[in-house]
């Protein structure tokens, strides 16, 4: 795993920018992981404005949702289905057609999960996901105890985790209880993962991602297992990072890798010297 520490949301959200707009280079038929919550408005906002610059095209783009809660009608403003097209598609000018929510509204919920597995699967899997981190360690709606090979399925809101999304509705009581979110195995077969994380509530969290033992219990620990993950966090959210300043260290240092390996251009993804342990 690789660790960008900046100083700033501003700057997370560029770097994690950067990265997607790198793998679209590589790929205009890219399949995009897309989360919601709060933590990555700011780089879809960046890429926006890219898009608005004329300096990106996300038109041949497939994304898929992270997740969505179980029965809010799909014109609900803080359904996914409606944040995705509100926020994502309309702003990125991404087809429509191309990008995918979880069906939270049907009778049969586990077969909409396993539909929606197999139209990830369809596209020839996720290129890019990008993730954000809940202050329990969830990623995606994976609450503490998620299995670490699951699927996309059906899982109950922790009451924190509804407790920090009340601020999206009008009270607590109106947060769904249930969701289909991506499972933790189906999040790791994603091709390069990107976790941002901004502010101080996101600090042990995050430490306990990237820092503690693999566990359950903090689901967003997977990420270790991952041949290509990243976390970009502002100086808030890596305060808590025991390591924090040999990350400094590795960033600062990772372009004289030249110098000893006599290469004549360093790629910028950090492949080849990861800061993670």
């Amino acid at each position: 795993m690789e660790i960008v520490i900046v100083d700033d949301a501003e700057q997370v959200a560029r770097h994690a920018a950067d990265a997607v707009v790198r793998a679209l280079r590589r790929k205009p038929t890219l399949v995009l992981g897309l989360a919601t919550g709060s933590s990555p408005v700011a780089a879809y906002e960046e890429l926006a404005r890219r898009v608005q610059a004329g300096e990106l095209d996300f038109s041949g783009v497939q994304g898929f949702a992270l997740d969505e809660y179980v029965g809010l009608r799909a014109t609900h403003p803080e359904s996914y289905a409606t944040v995705i097209a509100r926020d994502v598609v309309a702003p990125l000018h991404m087809t429509p057609s191309l990008v995918h929510v979880p069906d939270g509204r049907g009778q049969d919920l586990d077969a909409a999960a396993r539909d929606f597995d197999a139209a990830i699967a369809a596209s020839g899997g996720i290129d890019v996901q990008i993730l954000g981190i809940g202050a329990n360690g969830h990623i995606g709606f994976n609450e503490p105890g998620s299995s670490l090979r699951s699927r996309t399925r059906v899982k109950t809101l922790a009451a924190r985790t509804r407790a920090d999304n009340a601020r999206f509705f009008d009270s607590f009581e109106d947060v769904p209880l249930h969701c289909i979110t991506q499972g933790l195995g189906t999040i790791s077969e994603a091709r390069e993962l990107i976790l941002v994380a901004q502010g101080a509530t996101k600090a042990a969290a995050v430490a306990a991602a990237a820092e503690g033992p693999v566990t359950a219990m903090c689901p967003a620990s997977v990420l270790q297992l991952h041949p290509r993950a990243t976390m970009i966090l502002d100086a808030k959210a890596a305060a808590d990072l025991a390591h924090r300043d040999y990350y400094l260290h590795v960033a600062a240092n990772k372009g004289r890798v030249q110098e000893y390996a006599g290469l004549s251009d360093y790629p910028p993804t950090g492949l080849e010297l990861s800061a993670a342990r």
